[in-house]
């Protein structure tokens, strides 16, 4: 398979504005990326690569942000096994370690999650992904059904079901995560996870104790009615993938709209995962 790399430099551009960034460039098809001294790489399979799609997305930046890009093909090569090269076991708390298969089991952590590092979003080192799974770490998930919109690669899900619920639907609308998901599934041998390849019109009404949203503030507050429409009355819902400030009250007034009761958040580097009761 053939990529492109693009090589983004930025004269100002601070941290979490490039992490904003690269999240819109995976919205439009990026799947990996590499940090430089003066930006980072970001590739995309040269089949899907839209050179006004791009334009469309660097001219709603801010002027003075100076971003520009070079652009270079490079040859196929075995992706995944550079993506795994890559990847470093993770800790969250003093409960829960993440690896991969090659790694060592750590028997000083009582709850270990695999992870087949694949082009699919979820390992846990991302901070929104880690502000999720303190959360689950920190309630009593036993008997409840859940549902993991956005689920990347099952990491939540799994997490869920490690910590005793009934079960766990996961949905996401990209193939590659789908099938991430089911195959991590496997891995750390849990069930009942679910997995749809689809969006929030396949939520079932009235259907979940439990929802895990980790996405990004556009797409959580377009799915915010949907979500009403699964869970259950007394609830909890967990949503992530945006930052403090704007996006948080944004979500706050919307989910409010929707009966749900704004509980708390945490924060890390500015990124957000906030706790929603449903009333």
């Amino acid at each position: 398979m053939e990529y492109l790399k693009l090589e983004f430099e930025y004269k100002e551009l601070v941290a979490w504005q490039r992490d904003l960034l690269i999240q819109d460039l995976g919205e439009i098809g990026f799947d990996a990326f590499e940090e430089t001294t003066r930006g980072f790489y970001a590739f995309i399979v040269k089949s899907q690569f839209n050179p006004a799609t791009l334009e469309t997305l660097l001219q709603g930046l801010p002027p003075t942000n100076g971003v520009e890009y070079k652009l270079e093909s490079i040859p196929a090569k075995n992706w995944n096994a550079v993506w795994e090269s890559n990847f470093e076991p993770l800790f969250v708390g003093e409960k829960c370690h993440v690896r991969a298969r090659f790694h060592k089991p750590n028997p000083d952590y009582p709850i270990e999650i695999i992870i087949n590092p694949q082009m699919a979003f979820g390992t846990g080192h991302h901070q929104t992904t880690k502000l999720m799974m303190e959360y689950l770490l920190e309630i009593d998930v036993a008997g409840k059904k859940v549902l993991d919109m956005g689920c990347g690669t099952g990491i939540l899900g799994i997490l869920a079901l490690k910590l005793g619920a009934e079960s766990v639907l996961a949905i996401d609308n990209d193939p590659i995560c789908c099938e991430s998901a089911a195959e991590n599934a496997q891995l750390n041998n849990v069930s009942p996870l679910s997995v749809c390849c689809g969006d929030a019109g396949n939520i079932r009404e009235n259907a979940y104790d439990m929802i895990l949203a980790n996405i990004n503030r556009n797409i959580l507050l377009d799915q915010l009615a949907g979500y009403a429409k699964g869970i259950r009355k007394g609830g909890i819902m967990y949503l992530s993938g945006f930052y403090e400030g704007e996006d948080l009250q944004l979500l706050k007034t919307k989910a409010a709209r929707c009966g749900f009761e704004y509980m708390n958040h945490k924060v890390q580097d500015q990124w957000v995962a906030a706790k929603f009761n449903y009333i």
